[in-house]
């Protein structure tokens, strides 16, 4: 009785063992893997650099859309059409949920952005480069593209022209987005400076007492430079420039006379140095 009972117990311990292995193994592979934290500042961005323009609308150009881990999507606003423009260019903010963000990063990788495959040279003069760049907890990757808007499939390589296609699908729903939206007023604003040359003299500006860091700054091209404000002085200068246009001359204590482009600066970023 003794040694039956003994086999007897040893086989129900096993058995019970064996069950248990089961249902540890059945629920791993049930259970999804956590995903992995988004990245808490910039996640996908959109963005021209280089092309034939002004050495003011280089540094002071901004991405067409960049979007951060906590859900926030900032883009380029509508513009008003008068002349002289606004001083201020208009940059919207959308909010949108976890879920999106997660869309857009898969969204991204299926486009190509992590891809390093041949995306040609197209006999274009003087056009922008969009660059893509894509950060998650794998690290960032960045792909530039040459005239992707100017360069029509037809005159690529078949594998060239799917592959930038995909880049620009991917560009059209990021900046599709129909979250609401709202003005993104920035927590700091960078001012690239040149002095004034007379503006219009058929459309004549009136001067402004510049409120800002002393100017003219840091030089950042050739004939500019560049001062950034923040807190309560980025505050005064928002302030002032939303009445001001681009030919407005703002005026130093020494009575000298500025050309100002603005460039409000992004959640990331964090003054001058940052710009294009």
């Amino acid at each position: 009785m003794t040694t039956t009972s003994t086999v007897r117990a040893a086989a129900v311990l096993v058995l019970a063992l064996g069950l248990a292995g089961c249902a540890r193994d059945g629920a791993g592979a049930g259970s999804p893997s956590p995903a992995a934290p988004l990245p808490s500042g910039l996640v996908l961005q959109v963005a021209h650099t280089g092309g034939f323009t002004t050495p003011e609308e280089l540094a002071t150009r901004l991405p067409l859309v960049t979007v951060y881990g906590d859900g926030r999507v900032l883009t380029q606003g509508p513009q008003i059409e008068i002349w002289p423009p606004p001083a201020l260019p208009s940059v919207q903010v959308q909010q949108v949920d976890e879920a999106t963000v997660r869309a857009l990063v898969d969204r991204a990788v299926e486009a190509g952005v992590t891809e390093d495959g041949d995306l040609g040279e197209p006999p274009v003069a003087d056009a922008p480069t969009t660059r893509f760049t894509l950060t998650t907890d794998e690290g960032t990757a960045v792909r530039e593209v040459y005239a992707l808007a100017e360069t029509p499939d037809d005159t690529l390589p078949a594998e060239q022209a799917e592959a930038r296609g995909r880049l620009r699908a991917l560009q059209d729903e990021l900046t599709g987005l129909t979250a609401p939206a709202e003005a993104y007023v920035p927590q700091t604003v960078a001012a690239v400076v040149a002095p004034h040359r007379g503006g219009d003299p058929e459309l004549p500006q009136p001067d402004v007492a510049w409120p800002g860091p002393e100017l003219p700054g840091t030089p950042v091209g050739p004939g500019i430079s560049c001062v950034s404000a923040t807190g309560q002085q980025a505050a005064d200068v928002l302030a002032a420039a939303a009445s001001a246009s681009v030919q407005t001359p703002w005026v130093t204590p020494d009575g000298a006379r500025w050309s100002i482009a603005f460039r409000p600066v992004l959640p990331h970023e964090s003054g001058c140095a940052d710009l294009g």
